[in-house]
Formats: C-alpha cells, sequence, structure tokens
C-alpha cells in the first residue's frame, strides 16, 4: 500500500449529533487531531473542515465534511481532487452497525452496507477502493430502527467500549499512515 495521505471523520454538522452513534468518525478525528496538536478550519471548497499536519515526516490532510451525511462524498471528492490524492491513499473513519461496540477493524474496498456515507462517497469517487476504520456501534436488531438507532446517543456502556476502540485504533493510526496497514491490522484485529 502507499501512504495515507487524507484521513475523514463521518459525521453529521451540529449541536444536536454531537454525541449521537453515527458521529463516531468525528470523534474519532477530533481525538486524533488534538493528539497531533492539528487544528481544523473551515474550507468552504471542500465543503467541510479541513486540516493538514504531518506525521512521521508524511504529510496527512484531514477532513469532517459538513455536508451531512448523505452527501460525504462531495467533500471526499473535492478534497481529493485539488490535491491529487487517489482512492487507495484514503481512509474513511465510520460507524459500524455491524460490528459490536468496542470492535475497530481496518479494510479495503467493500461495500457500503446500507452506510449512507460510504454509498455517497464510492458514488463521488467512482470506486469502493478505499480504506476503512470501522468503528462498531452494534445494531438495533430491527432494519426499521437503525435511523433512530444511529442518529441517537450510545448508552454509556456502549460510548466507553466506542471509546475503548478509538484508543486502539489511534494507537495503530501512524502505522496506517505510513502505509503498513498489514501490521496495523495485525495489532488492532488481534484484540
Amino acid at each position: 500500500m502507499s501512504q495515507l495521505r487524507l484521513i475523514v471523520g463521518l459525521g453529521n454538522p451540529g449541536r444536536e449529533y454531537e454525541t449521537t452513534r453515527h458521529n463516531v468518525g468525528f470523534w474519532w478525528m477530533d481525538e486524533f487531531a488534538h493528539r497531533e496538536s492539528i487544528n481544523f478550519q473551515p474550507e468552504a471548497k471542500f465543503h467541510g473542515l479541513a486540516a493538514r499536519g504531518h506525521l512521521h515526516m508524511h504529510e496527512i490532510h484531514l477532513l469532517k465534511p459538513q455536508t451531512f451525511m448523505n452527501l460525504s462524498g462531495r467533500a471526499v471528492a473535492a478534497l481529493a481532487q485539488f490535491y491529487k490524492i487517489l482512492p487507495a491513499e484514503i481512509l474513511v473513519v465510520h460507524d459500524e452497525l455491524d460490528l459490536q461496540p468496542g470492535i475497530a477493524r481496518l479494510k479495503l474496498g467493500g461495500g457500503h452496507g446500507g452506510h449512507n456515507g460510504l454509498k455517497d462517497i464510492i458514488a463521488q469517487l467512482g470506486t469502493r477502493d478505499f480504506w476503512r476504520l470501522r468503528l462498531g456501534i452494534g445494531h438495533p436488531g430491527d432494519r426499521a430502527q437503525v435511523v433512530n438507532y444511529v442518529l441517537n446517543d450510545p448508552r454509556t456502556n456502549e460510548r466507553e467500549l466506542i471509546e475503548e476502540a478509538m484508543q486502539q485504533s489511534l494507537h495503530v493510526a501512524s502505522l496506517v499512515v505510513e502505509g503498513k496497514v498489514e501490521a496495523a491490522m495485525l495489532k488492532l484485529h488481534s484484540k
């Protein structure tokens, strides 16, 4: 794998969504940026909050789309095209219904699993071949309840498990940025 050049955290803008399950991608990005002393700035041309920093001598772009989840791809495509970043150099951090809270998994490509943010990114980039960091939030058990579930706050014990998985994945973030994804996966997936 080539090194990562862009990390995108998915979520919805606005106070009312801040602590919801659907915003775990934003939580992860905020923590990552804080650890690396990188500050986000509003960037109208990228439809989001963007930042640029250096991690182990690699330049890295960070993005939190402010388009609402369903239009996340517009922001990702705008930044990727501007900096000529290939899909394989992009990591998207998002909530994952198919994983239990406390589990984080890295993977390249795959479907969108009904996740509207991923669906739009795939449509805008014209490919599924970008990296994903999937942070488990669990499933409500009934498809009809999914929207309500992701747009509500996790229970306290779930939040703790999600935070734990975030910390584990933040520990391997530098390996991912350097392109050492196999090593990162080995560490993360053996938890």
